[in-house]
């Protein structure tokens, strides 16, 4: 078997990569939907995946692996693995699972980082609200994730909130505004945290996204000043998000102040990136995205390597659409037991649901996802469905 062609085509807000061979196998990638400007940069790899055995993955990702790069640059690679591991199963004719070692688990836990509406303001009356709204719904996640501090408004609607420069119209997803954190705004997060824990209590676990852009004593006088509240981690305070570095000496640092758990990873392209935050245990947990990472064969690496180092395992994943959840399902049926849960992706718009074919109709149930038994990541787009949002130059996308 052999590809004949890897085809981009941008279908509502996600590039969506697709892997056609001279068998009429086709293989299917997705990027997240905040980088539609990816499609050129998937393209680009066309002229070295032709003629290749996509069966074959390690072997077709030797010849591109080291031209990704961090968040968001790693996008195309990832979804161009995703696409071959597609193909491979389809080919044998196993769920992708199968061929990555098998199953340790029959389902696979997720939280929710993507369920969520618009929330009324940035005060500790409104997330708890929202918390409230979240505890609610009817996938009955076990834990929650917050955005506060830099990963949320409040840095812009809380006057005084810190003493750095803040960004205005930056023009980007994840721009990054950094800075020392002033007494009232810390106390602002102080009690938006007291405020959910007083609805969640401890029937639902509360993580917070928190940046990045703290300084690192904020961060440890923060981490410390929530022990008491027994947070499920603190992710991405120093580095994260569009961060084209690791910083693994400051987060040891950070991790060795305090018992609350640090979280960080979701920006981070290849094993190797890992390797210093892993071997010198400088977080408690990680959270590598199969989708900027490299693909799901590099995310099951990191954490089999965590894993030795007592280093717990939680993707990132919110943004990577339904296509991506198929690729998390079927990674994170295989993980060691480091695994905590993945980030669950919900569609990033409603019509995309009419458009997957594979998923149950209620995805989730009791914080938890069956895996998908179809060949290869176990689902597939309805291309006549799909037409209509594609544009002119994408015509042939499904030919």
């Amino acid at each position: 078997m052999n590809i004949t062609d890897l085809r981009c085509a941008v279908i509502g807000r996600h590039p969506i990569v697709r892997v056609v061979t001279d068998e009429g196998l086709y293989g299917l990638g997705e990027v997240e939907y905040t980088k539609p400007y990816l499609k050129p940069w998937v393209l680009h790899f066309r002229e070295a995946l032709i003629g290749e055995d996509p069966t074959d993955v390690e072997r077709v990702m030797l010849k591109i692996r080291q031209r990704g790069s961090f968040k968001p640059y790693g996008a195309a690679v990832s979804a161009i693995e995703h696409a071959l591991w597609d193909i491979a199963g389809k080919a044998a004719g196993v769920p992708a699972y199968k061929l990555l070692g098998g199953k340790v688990r029959d389902k696979v836990r997720v939280y929710n980082g993507s369920i969520r509406q618009k929330r009324t303001g940035d005060r500790p009356e409104d997330y708890a609200a929202d918390v409230k709204w979240m505890m609610e719904q009817p996938q009955n996640f076990f834990m929650i994730k917050q955005g506060i501090s830099f990963h949320s408004n409040m840095k812009d609607t809380i006057e005084g909130f810190h003493y750095g420069v803040t960004q205005k119209k930056a023009g980007y997803h994840g721009a990054m505004d950094q800075g020392v954190i002033s007494e009232r705004g810390f106390n602002h997060m102080l009690d938006c945290v007291i405020a959910m824990k007083e609805v969640l209590g401890d029937k639902v676990s509360l993580a917070l996204d928190c940046g990045p852009g703290w300084m690192l004593p904020d961060a440890i006088k923060f981490a410390r000043a929530v022990e008491k509240y027994n947070l499920m981690w603190l992710e991405d305070m120093l580095t994260g998000d569009y961060v084209p570095w690791v910083n693994p000496q400051a987060y040891r640092e950070l991790t060795t102040s305090t018992s609350t758990p640090i979280h960080t990873g979701e920006q981070i392209y290849l094993r190797h990136n890992f390797k210093e935050l892993i071997e010198t245990q400088a977080v408690r947990i990680i959270g590598p995205d199969p989708a900027d990472v490299g693909g799901i064969a590099e995310l099951k690496w990191v954490a089999e390597h965590a894993h030795m180092h007592s280093i717990l395992m939680a993707p990132h994943g919110t943004a990577n659409g339904l296509l991506g959840l198929g690729a998390l399902i079927n990674v994170c049926a295989t993980l060691p037991a480091n695994y905590i849960a993945f980030e669950y992706p919900s569609a990033s718009d409603p019509w995309w649901e009419d458009l997957v074919i594979g998923l149950p109709s209620q995805i989730v149930k009791d914080s938890m996802v069956d895996l998908l038994e179809a060949p290869g990541l176990g689902l597939d787009i309805d291309a006549e469905a799909a037409r209509k949002y594609l544009g002119e130059e994408d015509a042939g996308f499904f030919d």
